[in-house]
Order: structure tokens, then sequence, then C-alpha cells
């Protein structure tokens, strides 16, 4: 393919992958955000590789960027943590009791009922976003995930998800960062409203 011709196609693809997206799924993850503002639950986010970059972006769009003008006057506020900070407590529970406990474990230390966590994946199969679910579960957690390809594992033990139907790793991170900037959107130009919850 001439190299004039790809920035194109990829558009073209994400484009396309955009089209398919469940709007009443992205409508349904504002909804379950915006019940935790002002409470004392948490919203926990995880993933791994280019996925945990797009959960730290998202803790952030979600912990600051939602107050708007004049953040440090607003009181209500929501409560999230990206499970990928922490780089010594992620390598502590990887060398000790292995890769897949590195965010299971940390959900143990700082998750309560009545939480959520929102893993970010794109095969859905990862080893420590399957333990993380698992504890959510055990723990009284919602669980909701952005997923690609066809879901993998995740999917089936999910209690809810968007899926990004797409083979392309590239398209599937994507649309999940458009996703962080769509509810971050909503909920700052909505944040008068939210004051009052």
């Amino acid at each position: 393919m001439d190299i004039r011709q790809h920035p194109q196609k990829y558009l073209d693809e994400l484009n396309q992958v955009l089209k398919t997206v469940d709007q009443s799924k992205l409508v349904q993850l504002i909804q379950k955000i915006q019940s935790l503002i002002g409470t004392k639950k948490t919203l926990f986010v995880c993933g791994n590789g280019g996925s945990a970059a797009t959960a730290s972006h998202m803790a952030c769009d979600l912990g600051k960027t939602i107050l708007g003008k004049n953040p440090r006057e607003r009181k209500t506020r929501l409560r999230v943590i990206s499970l990928n900070d922490c780089i010594p407590m992620m390598t502590a529970w990887g060398n000790d009791e292995g890769y897949e406990h590195i965010f299971s474990e940390q959900l143990r230390n700082l998750g309560q009922e009545g939480d959520m966590l929102l893993i970010i994946t794109g095969s859905g199969n990862s080893p420590n976003i399957l333990e993380a679910i698992k504890a959510a579960k055990e723990m009284g957690v919602e669980t909701f995930g952005l997923l690609g390809f066809q879901g993998g594992k995740a999917k089936e033990i999910l209690d809810d998800y968007l899926l990004v139907e797409s083979e392309n790793y590239g398209i599937v991170e994507d649309i999940h960062g458009i996703v962080n900037h769509l509810v971050a959107d909503w909920l700052k130009k909505n944040s008068a409203r939210l004051k009052k919850l």
C-alpha cells in the first residue's frame, strides 16, 4: 500500500467501528459513574499496556477535568483511583505473589461493597484483569468493562460492558479513549446540576 493511502484507510476503519458502538451502553456507563459522585463510594480503573495509560488518563479526567472551572470550589467530587499508578505496589504484588494479582490485591486493600471497578482491556483475557473482576464480585463491587475484539473471558463474568468490535488494537484503544472523553465531557458540562447531587 502507498503510504499516502494509509491515513485515510485507518480513519475509515476507525469511523466504521465507531458507528457500531452501542450508545445505550455509553449512557449506562455515564449513569453508573454519575451515581458515585458526591458519595463515599470509589471508582477503581485498571488495564494493561495502552489500556493502563487509558486507565490513568480516565482517573485524571474524572478526578479533575469534570470539575470544570474553579475546581477548588467544588465540594461534590468523584472518588476515583487508577490501580495502575502505584508502581512499587504493583511490582511488590507481582514479584511476591504473581503478576495476575497486581490489581485484585490492591482492590482488596482499598475497595468496599458498593464501589465500582471499571476494567479496560483489548482481549479481555489477561489473568490480572480476570482476577480483579473475580475479587470485585466477592467484595460486592460492581463491574463494568471497556472491551475489544470479541470481549474474551471478561465478557462472561462482568456485570456490564461496552464492546468495541475490532481486531485492531489501535482502533480499540482509540475508541476506549473516546469513551473516556465522552463520559468526562458530559459530566463536566452538567457539573452545575451535579453539585446538587
